[in-house]
């Protein structure tokens, strides 16, 4: 590792510019999907969301391989250490904030939005021209006399597939706090057994919430368009289930490292900063299990 008054300053590098655009045609393609702005046709956007997608994969492998490449080579200093940590931090404060806008619509639109809609609260009824036959109750479903007012058919039970992957995801932060601590022992045999149950029970999670989500389009109406039940709900389930999937890949990279080698008992922050995101995503999960699914 580099002396404590050196301070590693890289050279230019290509990968910011290269994030910047892949993250804008992602993000492009992804949102006219959404909101069905094609600009031509849907192909097209397809097109520029897979492109994108494919930049992101490209620069997050040569750029985080750069990082792990001077690591290794002893150019971080104790205060590179305090930098990446800092930077770490931020990064999850960031998506707190993310996580908090989306549940901060679901109680503006469950709280607010609906009772207003009616008839609650002072002011002009809006609601007994627009919607006269409006109940205003959470969700709202379909209803035969309110055609211009979506609503899912069926919600999704809490205590069914949303309870078994509670379980799983707590667990699984469980192992990765006993991977972490076998790591600081110097036991890797155990850190790979309890890092492979972390892996595996984040891919678990993930196949039964793609199972729930063919469900509820298939069978019980929920989807983007039913509503702003159906918004709320895709949009928390949804950016967290890419946060696991992200999570899920990161804790196999981890494992992968672990088993070449890499990383001891005293330097092993990229572990350690994973970790640190795994638990965050397990802790949004609780929240939306509890207001999404239970409340």
């Amino acid at each position: 590792m580099a002396s404590e008054g050196s301070y590693y300053v890289p050279e230019q590098s290509k990968w910011p510019i290269i994030a910047s655009i892949a993250l804008f045609l992602t993000v492009y393609g992804a949102g006219n999907m959404m909101n069905d702005m094609t600009h031509g046709t849907e192909s097209n956007v397809l097109f520029i969301f897979f492109v994108g997608a494919l930049m992101v994969a490209y620069f997050m492998y040569g750029w985080f391989a750069q990082v792990v490449q001077e690591s290794r080579a002893g150019m971080y200093s104790e205060q590179m250490d305090r930098s990446f940590r800092w930077g770490m931090g931020w990064f999850i404060f960031s998506e707190v904030m993310f996580f908090g806008a989306f549940f901060g619509a679901l109680f503006y639109a469950r709280n607010l939005s609906v009772p207003w809609l009616g008839g609650m609260g002072d002011g002009v009824s809006t609601h007994e021209v627009l919607w006269p036959a409006f109940e205003a109750t959470w969700p709202v479903f379909q209803n035969p006399d309110n055609v211009n007012f979506p609503g899912p058919k069926e919600t999704i039970p809490a205590w069914g597939i949303p309870l078994l992957n509670t379980i799983l995801l707590v667990t699984s932060s469980f192992t990765a706090t006993f991977a972490h601590h076998a790591l600081k022992k110097n036991n890797r045999k155990l850190v790979k057994i309890w890092l492979a149950v972390t892996v595996l029970l984040g891919a678990i999670f993930l196949y039964y919430q793609a199972h729930e989500y063919v469900v509820a389009y298939t069978e019980l109406g929920l989807t983007l368009e039913s509503g702003i039940y159906g918004t709320t709900f895709f949009m928390l389930t949804g950016f967290h289930g890419a946060h696991v999937t992200i999570g899920t890949l990161m804790l196999a990279i981890m494992l992968i490292r672990v088993i070449k080698g890499h990383f001891d008992a005293d330097n092993h922050f990229a572990f350690e900063a994973v970790c640190w995101y795994w638990h965050f995503v397990d802790v949004v999960w609780i929240g939306l299990f509890i207001f999404v699914y239970v409340v």
